[in-house]
């Protein structure tokens, strides 16, 4: 008897690129079907806040565990397959519909209940960027700012500061709200933000949907 063709084997058209971009997707692929075997799930996540150095600490920190993959969500797609007629196991078309945005796959032997509490409660702070929403209203009040040097005094007063130099000391003036909760950051409000030490982004993973055992699940 003639033995079923395997789904994972089943060759894949990647989009027109030239040879050593072709190469580097067909290894995605490759590297992303061989996890299909290596663990027992895979998670669709979106990024919040995305920081590369954060990203890469949890990689490190999950990485006996687990691995992921982040970026390229044409390629991931294929490699899970983007149909019923493609896809490398029953059900991960459906997966692959999820992969939109800032997202990537995570592949896990970690249980279901342990990898959502752990992504459920980890975030890390980090400074706003230009263009974010302020997730809170900041007000500078009036008199010293101990944390600038005097040599800061033009550069804050530039930013938007209403600020002198007194006695070698920054001196606020009057209460002044850097931004208002909700209000989109300018560059010169975000610098500030920065110069004051607060942090209002929060780098996070928000765990969208995953497959298990041929079985999908939002």
């Amino acid at each position: 008897l003639a033995m079923p063709k395997s789904r994972r084997n089943k060759l894949v058209t990647l989009a027109r690129a030239t040879k050593k971009g072709r190469a580097t997707k067909e290894k995605l692929v490759e590297s992303i079907r061989a996890c299909l075997d290596a663990y027992e799930r895979v998670f669709v996540f979106r990024v919040h806040n995305q920081r590369n150095t954060a990203l890469k600490d949890l990689r490190v920190d999950l990485k006996p565990m687990s691995r992921f993959f982040f970026g390229k969500n044409k390629v991931m797609a294929v490699a899970l397959g983007r149909s019923v007629e493609d896809e490398a196991r029953p059900n991960l078309a459906q997966l692959s519909n999820h992969l939109v945005g800032d997202c990537g796959l995570l592949f896990t032997n970690s249980s279901e209940e342990d990898t959502l509490t752990y992504f459920r409660d980890y975030e890390v702070k980090d400074y706003a960027r230009s263009g974010a929403e302020a997730t809170e209203r900041v007000m500078v009040p009036k008199g010293p700012i101990p944390q600038f040097a005097h040599s800061m005094e033009p550069y804050v007063r530039k930013l938007g500061l209403p600020t002198v130099l007194r006695e070698g000391s920054v001196m606020m003036l009057d209460d002044f709200v850097v931004c208002e909760r909700g209000e989109q950051l300018t560059p010169e409000k975000a610098r500030l933000l920065k110069l004051l030490d607060i942090k209002l982004a929060q780098f996070r993973l928000e765990l969208v949907c995953h497959w298990s055992a041929d079985t999908f699940k939002e």
